[in-house]
């Protein structure tokens, strides 16, 4: 099932608008007129609407005599549109793909799926994220249509210790996703990050609901950048970096589908193979292999030379020539001269 939801908390604003941004989604200059005549409203209905397109972050160019446009243009999502570029197997994993224009989070959408009884293999996608968060509760900024910010629901029996190194296979499949249109510099970050260019491009957040020692359900929640205005830089705390940067023209769509090719399999072969047959594939794209790193979690900080991860995805760190393991949790990693 595929459907398009649109925002419950403000249905007559972002509900309204959907019309007006798939007509400025061109790029080109629309007069006030033409785009009355095909929205059915009046001239001063067309600007009050252009009005309301500012605090999603979108500068509408007013073109004397001409009319008004988006510079560049928008890449919106569309659920049929993904839904027709999926290969077969995720086709067959996917049980319900929901795109909304405005959510609070998309993992609290799957998870509420998820609690409810439902939200196995539950796909659920934003154009923006009011309420998005990342690891150790830090806020996930999501201008409008600037990235993809998607969270995935599935079920495992086993319990948690079956989903150990998980977040690390995510960052593979979509290591994987990103080499289909020839992503330069895919690196990744222990536990949870995928890097370009040695700054951060998406991020992975897992939430688990459910019997943690038997039937457990996790939302695997991905945000990730592609063409961030220049605002957004200052409500994010390190550095990053977004396709727009190092590939442009990348179909948001035609991503979402090629993640999903990943990543829908990948889940479904998990409880099976685990992170073990992944390990070589993310040791090959270890963004600090062999650099001297810090861990820091809240009550203690460790450094020393990286040396990968095990088979079940804990990091290994050199300390003064002795090797400890951790594994993820509430431990962060930074560069040695940025901790």
């Amino acid at each position: 099932m595929v459907s398009r939801t649109t925002p419950e908390s403000s249905p007559s604003s972002l509900a309204t608008l959907r019309p007006l941004l798939q007509l400025l989604a061109d790029g080109e200059v629309h007069s006030g007129e033409s785009l009355g005549e095909v929205l059915g409203v009046s001239r001063a209905a067309v600007w009050k609407q252009l009005q309301k397109l500012e605090p999603l972050g979108l500068q509408v160019e007013s073109v004397k005599g001409r009319g008004y446009c988006l510079a560049g243009g928008l890449d919106l999502l569309d659920a049929l549109d993904i839904e027709r570029q999926l290969g077969a197997s995720a086709a067959s994993l996917l049980s319900d793909l929901q795109v909304y224009d405005q959510v609070d989070s998309t993992n609290a959408r799957v998870l509420a799926s998820l609690e409810s009884g439902s939200g196995h293999r539950q796909v659920v996608l934003a154009e923006q994220q009011t309420a998005g968060r990342g690891r150790r509760g830090r806020a996930w900024a999501s201008p409008f249509a600037s990235g993809v910010s998607i969270s995935i629901g599935w079920q495992f029996s086993g319990g948690v210790q079956l989903l150990e190194g998980l977040s690390l296979a995510v960052g593979v499949a979509l290591a994987r996703a990103l080499s289909k249109f020839d992503v330069p510099d895919v690196r990744l970050k222990w536990p949870n990050d995928v890097w370009c260019r040695g700054r951060k491009l998406a991020g992975v957040l897992l939430e688990l609901s459910g019997d943690l020692t038997d039937r457990c359900a996790v939302v695997v929640g991905i945000g990730l950048n592609m063409r961030m205005p220049a605002a957004a830089a200052e409500s994010i705390g390190q550095p990053w970096i977004d396709l727009a940067e190092v590939r442009p023209g990348i179909s948001r769509n035609a991503l979402v589908a090629a993640m999903l090719d990943e990543l829908l399999p990948m889940l479904e072969q998990y409880p099976e193979s685990g992170f073990a047959r992944l390990r070589e594939e993310w040791l090959a794209l270890d963004q600090f292999a062999g650099a001297e790193v810090c861990l820091q979690s809240a009550q203690q900080r460790w450094c020393g030379i990286e040396c990968g991860v095990d088979a079940s995805g804990a990091l290994l760190l050199d300390i003064d020539g002795e090797r400890k393991v951790f594994h993820g949790g509430e431990v962060s990693l930074r560069p040695a001269d940025r901790s």
